[in-house]
């Protein structure tokens, strides 16, 4: 994967809803600031129960977004990553509908999970009750097959049904998806939803030992094909850590937690700590199109006798001060005030969630792209967005908060604000200094941590201290930035009034 920033994005949501108009944006008002984009699902259909990850048909492109050629002629300016949804699929598919109507009889039988594939011989509470699952209630769903009810395993909502990725119909069709990514100028996938994707009796049916084998049979698979795997899993740190062994590349959702505790408290040891232990081959977030992590720096959800970067207490007091900083908007849209229930995450856009502080945004920003690791951009932080309630009002879906469509007009408008074109600027110095791909040091003195890169030609360092700036009305800057480029040497201590320029 090219050391260089990437845009997250969905099709229909940055531009004229095409793929081609967000092909002209990004090769025109974002040249140079991203050189990969991660579309978010653009199969048939994109605007189902969740947004496209519940297709109809994993391999075509949706046609009112355009075709595989758009896909083909965005691939000669930038790398592209592509979601394999792994764990499930849209009720509305035809195998599931064939399964419905033929029950046993159809060839699909075998490709969607029960509950009694995985418990043939009948399931306890206590098995049921330890089934982990990140919305309230069990898995299942009442489907009727061939005029027989059966409990299918919905591990999200009962529009995405499972696939048993044991069986070979549940195999198969995922080879289908790596063949035809393979062959449509893809660069990377990203395997969503694959720590569910393994279920077994008496475990909690997440990333088990099961898991680990389903992620490593993926990965030879996608790497006979050419295609280099990031796995999508929010869980307990040390976990992340593991994950990272076995992969190509993991995402780290623990910084922006971290990130969001350090610029409220001006607290450094548990980023610093995460530093030290965390794994290289990361992808790095602040934002995706889902709601803020808070699993991933708190204990584990499964053993809560093992602790997290941040006491249990302090996340749960960070929680409450992003709902503060949204003057109770994350509140509205998160958990059961919302349709789309996510027990561990907090709905909110990053930019919101910090009270809308340029300074702390932008130093969160700074943070990410000087962690080792790939550094991703969702597009509503590209363009510093706030909370869009007009949209989470219109759909009751509390992840919509952060989901706005962006017309050309609107882009081209947040272009022109101070912070939107200071994280330009932190972006370009991001891919221009070959210092990135060089050696990385970390210092941590007291509230004050500092990462430097050294390159051939190239350095950069960036001093962070949160406690400069503590209230998410201080606009005091709490980043100082230094690099080295081939007109010598250069500083900044305020990346707001005086963003990085590099020769």
């Amino acid at each position: 994967m090219k050391n260089k920033v990437q845009l997250i994005t969905y099709a229909d949501r940055l531009g004229d809803g095409t793929i081609a108009s967000m092909t002209d944006i990004l090769r025109t008002r974002f040249n140079g600031v991203y050189e990969g984009v991660h579309i978010l699902p653009f199969f048939t259909p994109y605007d189902g129960a969740d947004a496209g990850f519940d297709p109809v048909d994993h391999t075509k492109v949706d046609p009112r977004l355009g075709t595989w050629d758009d896909i083909a002629e965005l691939s000669k300016t930038h790398d592209i990553m592509v979601d394999t949804i792994v764990n499930h699929m849209s009720w509305e598919s035809k195998q599931f509908q064939d399964v419905m109507k033929r029950g046993e009889n159809s060839p699909y039988y075998g490709m969607f999970l029960t509950m009694s594939s995985v418990f043939p011989d009948g399931a306890t509470e206590e098995d049921l009750a330890g089934i982990y699952r990140p919305r309230p209630g069990l898995p299942f769903t009442h489907y009727t097959w061939g005029g027989k009810t059966r409990l299918v395993w919905t591990t999200f909502t009962p529009q995405q049904v499972d696939i048993d990725t044991d069986s070979k119909e549940g195999w198969d069709y995922l080879l289908s998806i790596l063949d035809q990514l393979s062959r449509s100028h893809v660069s990377y996938i990203r395997l969503d939803a694959v720590g569910y994707g393994a279920k077994q009796a008496k475990t909690s049916c997440f990333m088990t030992p099961k898991t680990f084998d389903l992620i490593g049979r993926i990965k030879a698979e996608a790497e006979s094909r050419g295609l280099e795997t990031l796995i999508e899993v929010h869980s307990y740190y040390k976990k992340q850590v593991a994950i990272a062994n076995k992969v190509d590349r993991v995402y780290d959702f623990a910084i922006p937690g971290l990130l969001l505790h350090a610029l409220t408290t001006g607290k450094t040891e548990p980023i610093a700590h995460w530093v030290e232990v965390r794994p290289n081959n990361a992808v790095t977030v602040l934002d995706t199109h889902d709601g803020i992590g808070v699993i991933d720096i708190g204990s584990d959800q499964l053993d809560r006798s093992l602790k997290g970067l941040v006491p249990d207490e302090e996340v749960d007091q960070l929680v409450e001060t992003i709902h503060k900083n949204t003057h109770g908007e994350s509140l509205a849209a998160t958990g059961a005030a919302a349709s789309n229930l996510d027990l561990y995450q907090v709905n909110s856009t990053y930019y919101s969630a910090l009270g809308c502080n340029d300074q702390h945004y932008l130093a969160a920003r700074a943070v990410q792209f000087f962690l080792p690791g790939v550094p991703q951009v969702y597009y509503v932080g590209a363009l510093a967005g706030a909370n869009d309630m007009e949209l989470l009002h219109r759909t009751n879906v509390g992840r919509d908060i952060n989901r706005h469509y962006y017309s050309v007009e609107e882009i081209d408008r947040n272009l022109k604000r101070p912070v939107v074109k200071a994280l330009n600027a932190l972006c370009r110095l991001r891919n221009q200094l070959d210092a990135f791909d060089g050696e990385f040091t970390f210092g941590n003195e007291g509230d004050t941590l500092t990462f430097s890169w050294k390159g051939e030609t190239t350095a950069a360092s960036l001093t962070f201290e949160p406690k400069r700036g503590l209230g998410v009305d201080n606009q005091a800057s709490v980043c100082t930035l230094r690099w080295t480029d081939s007109t010598g040497d250069h500083e900044t201590d305020d990346l707001l009034a005086d963003p990085p320029t590099v020769d």
